[in-house]
């Protein structure tokens, strides 16, 4: 099945959305930017993932991130849907959410971008669009994907610290450890001499003794 691979770029397509036709480079511009799919319009699971991103929403523009959902319903559908998202949000029931949603009711863009889920389709037997999530850099080539089934919803707090590590490893020569959050010391990537790394890192490098007396766990404190 067609699809997109890490480093690869983002296709450059065109698509109406509640907001108006896109170019896709042209909406990321500069920025970062997150593709969300969804299965389909006004169906339990996919009304709590938009509005908990519509809640994240700010989060993700302090970083830079601009955010767009497709699903496979027409524009009329989203913005009718986006009423129910914003209710279920607590809020006014506008049509308005602070990213667009992409039409895709032909399925075109999920078939090339690989987000299909052969497991569960509508009634007429056709795959439903699975939940991805891909984020580009801005140099419009994708840093992560991250592929659930349309029965799991997503973590959109998990996907916010995962904009966090990709950010700050993007510009630092460090990586981020297991179950690691925005404050905490993060490892020294294992390609930088220690000479090197005592002058990148003037808070110290830390060394954690290993039975193998391989010195290959190597923290500081987050750089700025």
């Amino acid at each position: 099945m067609p699809g997109l691979l890490l480093g690869d770029e983002a296709p450059n397509f065109e698509a109406e959305t509640t907001q108006g036709r896109i170019r896709f480079h042209d909406f990321l511009g500069d920025s970062w930017g997150i593709l969300f799919s969804h299965p389909r319009d006004f169906t339990p699971v996919c009304t709590t993932e938009l509005g908990r991103a519509a809640k994240l929403a700010p989060e993700f523009s302090k970083r830079n991130v601009k955010m767009i959902a497709l699903s496979i319903d027409s524009v009329q559908d989203h913005l009718a849907w986006s009423k129910d998202i914003n209710a279920y949000n607590g809020e006014q029931p506008t049509q308005e959410l602070p990213f667009p949603i992409i039409a895709d009711a032909n399925r075109e863009l999920a078939v090339k971008l690989g987000m299909l889920d052969p497991d569960e389709q509508d009634k007429d037997g056709i795959p439903l669009t699975a939940r991805v999530v891909f984020i580009f850099g801005p140099d419009k080539k994708l840093k992560l994907s991250i592929l659930y089934p349309a029965t799991t919803g997503r973590n959109f707090d998990e996907i916010l610290r995962v904009v966090d590590s990709l950010q700050l490893t993007a510009y630092k020569k460090v990586a981020t450890p297991v179950d690691w959050k925005p404050g905490d010391s993060v490892m020294v990537v294992p390609t930088l001499p220690d000479e090197e790394a005592k002058k990148l890192f003037p808070k110290g490098v830390f060394m954690k003794d290993l039975p193998s007396g391989k010195k290959y766990l190597r923290y500081t404190p987050q750089p700025e």
